[in-house]
């Protein structure tokens, strides 16, 4: 912790910026690493033909049970189940409105993380910026005695902020690559599985009957 609060001491000012950039990123990241890795995890394949099944026997109430949820994915094919009794293009609205719900939640804020990457980067050349300012007027003006200490100062400055704002970035960057790889990845399965669904209600000839 010493090494820590004194790398933050020696690199000035635009250290605790970049600091509060990556305190706000690491915040987005743990929100979207839980809601689209853990609480949104769905086997979609073993959730389909389960649900599958229980359209083709007609029996739509196991069907609606099967997709209790709050994934995106459960709370779609549900949508679809209930509304499986008013007609086709009755399921075929609902399913469209809970997609158009529920899509945007998916990807919700990890924009949010190019722009803290460029923002870290930014900060990070501030104070770089900072850093050289000081190092060319310890040069200029300082005594001869002092000028070697104010330089390695100066240059000790500009050098922790660019490794600390590019390193945040490149953290950020990573992370959005990943979070936005799921993200597409959910979605896809999403429009994938609501059309199956409502083309199998269709097919099933059970479609203008009550689900329930």
């Amino acid at each position: 912790m010493e090494t820590i609060a004194g790398f933050f001491r020696d690199g000035g000012i635009f250290m605790y910026f970049i600091l509060a950039v990556g305190v706000v990123g690491v915040a987005i990241i743990a929100d979207r690493v839980l809601s689209l890795i853990i609480r949104n995890k769905v086997d979609s394949h073993a959730l389909w033909k389960k649900v599958s099944k229980h359209i083709a026997d007609g029996d739509f109430d196991k069907a609606r049970t099967a997709c209790k949820g709050d994934a995106p994915l459960l709370r779609t094919m549900e949508a679809a189940v209930s509304a499986a009794g008013r007609g086709e293009k009755e399921t075929q609205n609902a399913v469209d409105e809970a997609s158009l719900e529920l899509i945007p939640t998916i990807d919700k804020r990890i924009h949010y993380l190019l722009t803290l990457a460029n923002i870290s980067t930014l900060f990070g050349l501030l104070g770089t910026i900072h850093g050289l300012i000081l190092a060319f007027s310890a040069v200029a003006s300082a005594e001869a005695s002092q000028k070697s200490a104010l330089l390695a100062t100066g240059i000790s400055i500009a050098l922790y902020n660019t490794a600390f704002g590019i390193g945040v970035a490149i953290v950020f960057l990573l992370m959005y690559s990943v979070l936005m790889s799921r993200a597409n990845r959910l979605i896809d399965e999403l429009d994938a599985y609501s059309l199956k669904i409502v083309n199998m209600i269709g097919r099933s000839g059970k479609g203008g009957a009550k689900a329930d």
